[in-house]
């Protein structure tokens, strides 16, 4: 599975700082963690369980910036089933 472009509208948005933020997206269920700036950078995306648990894949995102702020590198790393 890899992060669409639809999905990828979701997750450029900013959101609070040091958040799990949960929501449907389509017919899945995602989870992500938010950095201290707001980006999205941990995603869960699967059928959330009865614990509230996620069972699918993880993402971890790939967010580089030089010195002044420029993004240098911006993608989205499947890191396997959870």
């Amino acid at each position: 599975m890899k992060v669409g472009e639809k999905l990828l509208k979701v997750l450029g948005k900013k959101y609070g700082p040091d958040q799990m933020i949960h929501k449907e997206f389509e017919r899945y269920d995602i989870s992500f963690k938010t950095d201290e700036e707001g980006n999205p950078v941990m995603l869960f995306i699967g059928t959330r369980k009865e614990d509230g648990l996620i069972k699918g894949d993880r993402f971890a995102r790939v967010l580089i910036r030089d010195t002044t702020g420029k993004v240098l590198k911006d993608h989205w790393d499947n890191k396997g089933k959870i």
